[in-house]
């Protein structure tokens, strides 16, 4: 089982890039479980035709019991189970707490146990690394770490953030840096902006995914543009994306 937290700055198309890869990996016949730990919400949603499964931290507020399977779970394109944090009513309390409570209900139900995934995605808020937020790093959740960055100033500061932040954990066996998505924003220099942030921190750009309207057109209908057209271009970045994960492409 391969276990791989992408982070990157809000706003940035991490969840965008998480769900198109759970989908590439799912079309590959690989079973596959997405987390999201964002206080929006909205990592899986188009992964479930655009209807979102009840985050964890909702339940907890709206009911007494703790929740069953059921409750937080739900199944979504090409079978990927979906799952969300979810966050603390607005201006009260920790986000990163959802995540932490998340991570130990999943134990408590034994949902990798009884699902037995080939992967595991975390789509990881990185704007702030604190304690909650990094969990998936030092809690030994993931085992490697995506970076998603367009080639803006505040992108590029908060994947250097990210990474900082996982190499203050290498000496203890945690998550460590896999690569460097390039999510493209079409702002000047921004390939070179991107390979030069990843090459002085010993990291390669492990895929680069063009800024596309199809992205956009299915989203709009609740779907990922990998379920939406398998066969377009910008899909096909996504299924190399894929492959990387799996190793079958040379690191």
């Amino acid at each position: 089982m391969k276990k791989i937290a992408v982070y990157g700055k809000g706003g940035i198309g991490k969840s965008t890039v998480t769900s198109n890869l759970s989908a590439a990996l799912a079309n590959c016949g690989k079973k596959v479980i997405q987390i999201g730990c964002d206080p929006k919400a909205d990592s899986t949603i188009n992964l479930l035709g655009g209807k979102p499964v009840m985050p964890v931290m909702n339940f907890m507020r709206e009911h007494d019991e703790l929740p069953g399977r059921d409750d937080i779970v739900k199944t979504g394109f090409g079978g990927i189970l979906c799952i969300e944090a979810g966050g603390p009513t607005p201006g009260l309390g920790c986000a990163g707490r959802g995540i932490i409570t998340t991570f130990n209900l999943i134990d408590d139900l034994k949902i990798f146990e009884s699902f037995k995934p080939d992967v595991v995605l975390y789509d990881v808020l990185g704007d702030v690394v604190c304690g909650g937020f990094a969990a998936p790093i030092r809690e030994g959740a993931a085992e490697e770490v995506l970076i998603v960055t367009s080639g803006e100033k505040m992108a590029l500061y908060a994947a250097n953030n990210i990474n900082q932040a996982v190499n203050n954990f290498a000496d203890r066996g945690y998550a460590k840096v896999g690569g460097v998505i390039l999510n493209r924003r079409n702002v000047p220099n921004e390939e070179d902006n991107v390979r030069r942030f990843a090459a002085s921190n010993g990291l390669s750009v492990v895929a680069d995914i063009p800024r596309s309207d199809d992205i956009s057109r299915f989203e709009e209908l609740g779907k990922t543009v990998v379920e939406g057209d398998a066969k377009l271009p910008v899909s096909e970045k996504f299924f190399e994306l894929a492959r990387f994960v799996l190793g079958e492409n040379e690191r």
